[in-house]
C-alpha cells in the first residue's frame, strides 16, 4: 500500500494493510470509517507494560510484563481443553493458556528454549499462575515494542489494543507531511504547534489527556476554525441571494395600536431589526434568542403581518401540536380585525381537511400556515412563500438550517426562535451563520416569579398550600427527575409521586413523561389546558414550549440534580398570565457547595442569559446536560469554557487573517472535521 499521497487520510480504512471487511465493520461501530478518523481518535489513557517483573513477584489481576524461557508445549487431544505453554524464569514458572488456537501457530511463536517477552493479565487457576491469551508475545530482541507505556483507546467488540495499535501505528508511520494551513509566525505567536507535530504527539496519551497541552490546543483551534468556516460559508450562500420583495407595515401598526399592553423596548428593538432585514435586498437568516416569557411570539406575528401585507405567504412551525395550536389561537386573536387568512396543519389533520388546505395553499388562498414539522413535507406546496418562522429550533444543526432556508426559494426570509439562552462564549461558534437578536426584557404585565427552597423532609407543609392554590383556580406543575423508581439513584420518580398526590387530590392529577407516546402526552396536556385536571406530575418534558396561563405554581423535586439553565426553563412554565407565579425547589440534606450556589443564583435573578453564563461557569461545558439535550454541544475537542481564548483567537483569525488563506488548505480542514459536505451543498 502506498501511503505517500496527501489525500490518503481521507481514504476508507480498508486501504490500510490488514484491515478487511470484518475489521472495517468493527471500526465503523466506533465511527471510524476513514483513515483521518483514526488520527482523530485520541488515546484516553495508557497501559503500563514498562516494567519486566519476575514470576515470583507477579500480582494477580494486573497486566504485567515478563521475560521468560519456553520450557514445554502441551497440546491436549481432548476436545475443549486449552493449549498450554509452560514458561519459566529463575524464580518460578507460569502457564500461558490459549483457547481455540492452532497448534502450528503456537509452535511458531513459542519455540522451545527461546527467551520471550510476554505481557498480559495475570490470573490464578487451581492455585497456579497463568496468563490466558496474552496481549503480546514477542522475541527478547523486539522487547522495545512491548516494554513501554502503550496508548489506550476507546475500542469496541472485535478490536483489542494490539490490533488497533497495529492499525494506528501504520497510519502514523506513513503519514505524509501536510502543508499547514496556518503560517509559522501565527503558530509561534499563539503558542500552538505545527499540525504535523501536534497530530503525532496526540497519540501519546500524556498529550491527549492534557486539554491545555500545545498539541491538544492545536486540534481544538482547528476544530473551532472548521466550525466557524462552515458557518461563515453557509452565511455567504444564504445572504448573497437577492430578494424582490416589497415591505408594508400598515396592518402591524394597527395591531400594535390596539394591543392591551405596550411592547417592551426589547420587543421594539428586535422588531425593528427583523423589519430592516425584511426591507433588505438580501435574505434574512436570523435567530431570535428570547428569554422565557419575553414575548417572542407577538414579535414574530407582527413581522408576519408585514410580509403578508406585501403579498407573500408565511409559515410558522412549532415543535409540538399543542404549542403550534397555541400559536394558531393567538394568531387568530391578533389578526381578527384583518383579512389575513390562517390555517392549522399537523400530521393528525383528517385527509379531507388536509387536501382542502393544500389546494388553498397552492392557490394562494391561505396567507399564514401554522403547524408542526408537517408544514415542510413534500406535498405541502406554497404559491408564494416569503417568510418561515421556526419556534424552539434548538435541535437544528447547520445542514438542517441550510435546508430550511431553501424551502421558500430565493425569496424566502427565515427567522428561528429559541427560549434556551446560550452563553455569549458559545454564540459565535453555534450561530455564526446567522444574525442574532436577543430579547431578555419581560413585559410589564409579567410579574417576577417568586422562587423558594424547602427541604424535602418538610414536604407535608406543601399539601395545604396546594389545596389553597386549587381553590383559587390555580394549576400546579410537579416535576420529578425520573419516570420510575431506581434502586441506584435516590431520586423521586414521577410515577410514585403521581400515586401519592392522586390519593390526596383524587381525579385532579395527571402524569406525563418521555416514555409515553406523543399522542398520550398531547392528550394529558390538553386535559390540563382545559382544566379537567389541576396538578400535572411530570418529568422535564414540560421544560420548553408550553403555555398554560393558569399554571402559577411549580414544585421541582431534587432541584439540586438539575442545572441552572434547566431549572430556569422549568420555572418559566408558570406565571405566564396576570397572576403571580411561584417556584418551590425541594432538596435533600447534604447539598454540595455548587448546588447551594445554583439555588442561591436562581432565587436572586430571573435573567436567563445571566443564569446560562453562571451555569457554564459552575458546571463546565462537558456537564451542561440541558445544552447537550438541546443539541448545543457539537464539539469533539473544544470546550467553550476551558478554551475560551481559542474561540476568540479562531474568530479573529477567520474574520481577519484567514481571508488570505489558500482555499485548498481550507478544504483540507473542512474535510478533516466532516464539514466539507455542508459547504459544498447544492444551492439550487
Amino acid at each position: 500500500m502506498s501511503l505517500i499521497k496527501k489525500d490518503f487520510i481521507f481514504q476508507e480504512v480498508n486501504k490500510i494493510k490488514g484491515v478487511g471487511t470484518q475489521l472495517s465493520k468493527y471500526l465503523k461501530q466506533k465511527k471510524i470509517e476513514k483513515i483521518k478518523d483514526i488520527l482523530l481518535n485520541l488515546p484516553y489513557s495508557e497501559t503500563d507494560r514498562s516494567v519486566i517483573s519476575k514470576i515470583e513477584k507477579l500480582e494477580v489481576g494486573k497486566i504485567q510484563t515478563l521475560k521468560v524461557n519456553v520450557k514445554k508445549l502441551v497440546f491436549p487431544r481432548v476436545r475443549n481443553l486449552p493449549n498450554k505453554i509452560i514458561c519459566e524464569d529463575e524464580t518460578g514458572d507460569i502457564s500461558i493458556v490459549y483457547f481455540n488456537s492452532r497448534e502450528g501457530y503456537l509452535r511458531k511463536i513459542f519455540p522451545i528454549n527461546k527467551t520471550l517477552i510476554i505481557s498480559g493479565k495475570v490470573n490464578l487457576f487451581r492455585n497456579k499462575l497463568q496468563i490466558s491469551n496474552p496481549d503480546y508475545v514477542t522475541s527478547f530482541e523486539n522487547k522495545d515494542y512491548v516494554v513501554k507505556n502503550i496508548p489506550k483507546y476507546n475500542l469496541t467488540k472485535g478490536l483489542n489494543e494490539k490490533k488497533y495499535r497495529y492499525i494506528s501505528e501504520q497510519v502514523l508511520q506513513n503519514l505524509p507531511i501536510i502543508d499547514d494551513w496556518v503560517d509559522e509566525d501565527f503558530i509561534k505567536k499563539n503558542r500552538i504547534l505545527n499540525w504535523n507535530h501536534a497530530i503525532r504527539n496526540l497519540h501519546n496519551s500524556k498529550e491527549s489527556k492534557d486539554k491545555n497541552s500545545k498539541s491538544f490546543r492545536r486540534i481544538v483551534f482547528d476544530e473551532i476554525c472548521a466550525n466557524l468556516l462552515t458557518l461563515s460559508e453557509n452565511r455567504k450562500r444564504i445572504r448573497k441571494i437577492k430578494k424582490t420583495k416589497y415591505f408594508k407595515k400598515k396592518i402591524s401598526d394597527q395591531i400594535i395600536a390596539n394591543l392591551p399592553f405596550k411592547l417592551t423596548e426589547s420587543q421594539i428593538e428586535v422588531l425593528n431589526e427583523i423589519n430592516t432585514d425584511l426591507k433588505s435586498n438580501k435574505r434574512m437568516f436570523r435567530i431570535l434568542q428570547g428569554d422565557v416569557g419575553s414575548g417572542k411570539t407577538i414579535v414574530s406575528l407582527l413581522s408576519i403581518a408585514n410580509v403578508i401585507e406585501s403579498g407573500y405567504q408565511c409559515a410558522f412551525m412549532g415543535p409540538t401540536e399543542i404549542l403550534s395550536n397555541q400559536h394558531f389561537n393567538l394568531a387568530k386573536k391578533i389578526f381578527k380585525n384583518s383579512k389575513i387568512k390562517i390555517e392549522f396543519l399537523t400530521g393528525k389533520i383528517e385527509s379531507s381537511k388536509r387536501n382542502e388546505i393544500l389546494k388553498n395553499l397552492i392557490k394562494g388562498n391561505i396567507d399564514l400556515l401554522i403547524g408542526t414539522h408537517a408544514l415542510f413535507q413534500r406535498g405541502v406546496i406554497f404559491k408564494n412563500l416569503g417568510f418561515v418562522i421556526v419556534d424552539e429550533q434548538h435541535k437544528f444543526g447547520v445542514k438542517q438550517r441550510s435546508d430550511l432556508a431553501k424551502k421558500g426559494g430565493k425569496n424566502c426570509d427565515v427567522l428561528l426562535m429559541s427560549a434556551t439562552p446560550i452563553p455569549r462564549t458559545m454564540m459565535m461558534s453555534l450561530y455564526g451563520d446567522m444574525d442574532i437578536s436577543k430579547m431578555a426584557q419581560k413585559p410589564s404585565i409579567r410579574k417576577s416569579i417568586i422562587t423558594l427552597s424547602k427541604p424535602e423532609k418538610k414536604i407535608d407543609e406543601l399539601w395545604p398550600y396546594i389545596k389553597k392554590n386549587i381553590n383559587q383556580n390555580n394549576q400546579i406543575f410537579w416535576v420529578c427527575p425520573l419516570i420510575e423508581e431506581s434502586q441506584f439513584l435516590d431520586y423521586t420518580s414521577a410515577k410514585r409521586k403521581f400515586g401519592i398526590i392522586f390519593k390526596k387530590f383524587p381525579n385532579k392529577v395527571g402524569l406525563i413523561h418521555g416514555a409515553m407516546s406523543k399522542d398520550e402526552r398531547e392528550q394529558i396536556l390538553n386535559k390540563f389546558l382545559k382544566k379537567e385536571i389541576f396538578i400535572l406530575v411530570s418529568t422535564t418534558v414540560i421544560e420548553v414550549g408550553i403555555d398554560f396561563p393558569d399554571a402559577n405554581l411549580i414544585i421541582i423535586e431534587n432541584a439540586n440534580k438539575f442545572g441552572l439553565a434547566q431549572l430556569h426553563q422549568l420555572r418559566g412554565r408558570v406565571g405566564r398570565g396576570e397572576k403571580q407565579g411561584t417556584c418551590i425547589l425541594l432538596f435533600k440534606d447534604g447539598l454540595s457547595e455548587n448546588a447551594k450556589k445554583r439555588i442561591k443564583i436562581l432565587k436572586g435573578t430571573d435573567d436567563g442569559f445571566l443564569i446560562s453564563e453562571a451555569d457554564l461557569s459552575l458546571r463546565g461545558f462537558g456537564d451542561l446536560t440541558g445544552f447537550q439535550q438541546s443539541g448545543v454541544k457539537n464539539f469533539r475537542f473544544a470546550d467553550p469554557l476551558n478554551h475560551k481564548d481559542l474561540f476568540e483567537l479562531a474568530e479573529n483569525f477567520i474574520l481577519n487573517v484567514g481571508k488570505e488563506i489558500n482555499q485548498q488548505k481550507y478544504k483540507f480542514l473542512l474535510k478533516l472535521f466532516d464539514k466539507a459536505e455542508i459547504i459544498n451543498m447544492d444551492e439550487n
